[in-house]
């Protein structure tokens, strides 16, 4: 005799009315407006403001960044994981939290101090060779600042679950510490680091307010595309801003769409 299953939450009719109510008021309905002010402009108009140099530079200059730091915080992302996990030593706990602060951390705050430290005459700044505040390089400085719990969080939990018993076998198989890695921790790293990657990525591409302070925004140079729309919105140019927004959309989501794709193709042969 079979017995039906009963469902904790509400059935699927009704979970699914209340999902696609809430992303449609949360998500379509909003992105659906950058298009709809984006056609009061014309094909014409609308391809002269998106391919003006200036405009294009700071596509370059906002995806460019984003990536590097997305990169960079992969990398140490995955070695502060691991410590936090394997390792066990006075002040864990704290280090822990202060992995999430700059979740909590208002972004106009973390710009100010990260302007304080590597501006010439910083705490930070005056004892480099090189200027760092008001360059692509603080920039990428301020992504990284933000990006960086992203790819912690979604790597330690991988870590936890992680049967140490796979490196001990791998060991006593003769596998050295790097072939261990590569072979048999990486290929369960690899998905989550991926996951962590895309987060970041994602939420570097439209930060402000860290990054409003330690770019200068000088034109051409270290002015970031959230802050052209944010100019447009000033001077009342609502369809030029949302025609610049439309593109950084379209970008960002056929970015996160090969990203999602090779995030498919890694869980079907890694796992």
């Amino acid at each position: 005799m079979k017995f039906k299953k009963h469902s904790i939450l509400p059935g699927f009719g009704l979970s699914l009315g209340f999902t696609m109510l809430y992303i449609s008021i949360l998500i379509i309905l909003p992105l659906s407006m950058i298009f709809i002010n984006t056609t009061s402009l014309g094909w014409e108009k609308f391809f002269e403001i998106v391919t003006e140099p200036r405009v294009v530079a700071s596509y370059k200059l906002s995806f460019g960044a984003s990536f590097v730091a997305a990169c960079i915080n992969v990398i140490f992302g995955v070695l502060i994981a691991w410590v936090l996990v394997r390792y066990q030593f006075p002040g864990k706990r704290i280090i822990d939290g202060l992995v999430d602060l700059p979740f909590a951390l208002p972004t106009a705050v973390a710009g100010i101090a990260l302007t304080t430290l590597y501006a010439e005459n910083g705490w930070i700044g005056q004892f480099l060779s090189f200027k760092v505040a008001f360059t692509p390089l603080g920039i990428t400085i301020a992504l990284t600042f933000i990006g960086l719990p992203f790819v912690v969080r979604m790597v330690q939990p991988v870590l936890q679950n992680f049967d140490q018993e796979m490196e001990e076998a791998s060991s006593s198989l003769g596998a050295n510490r790097l072939q261990t890695f590569v072979k048999v921790i990486l290929p369960e790293l690899f998905p989550a680091a991926l996951t962590g990657f895309v987060l970041a990525f994602a939420r570097a591409i439209g930060e402000y307010g860290s990054v409003v302070f330690i770019a200068g925004n000088m034109p051409m140079k270290t002015e970031i595309t959230p802050l052209l729309i944010m100019t447009k919105l000033e001077q009342y140019d609502y369809a030029g801003a949302t025609a610049i927004a439309a593109v950084m959309l379209v970008i960002t989501f056929l970015i996160l769409f090969i990203i999602n794709i090779i995030q498919w193709w890694t869980n079907r042969n890694f796992v």
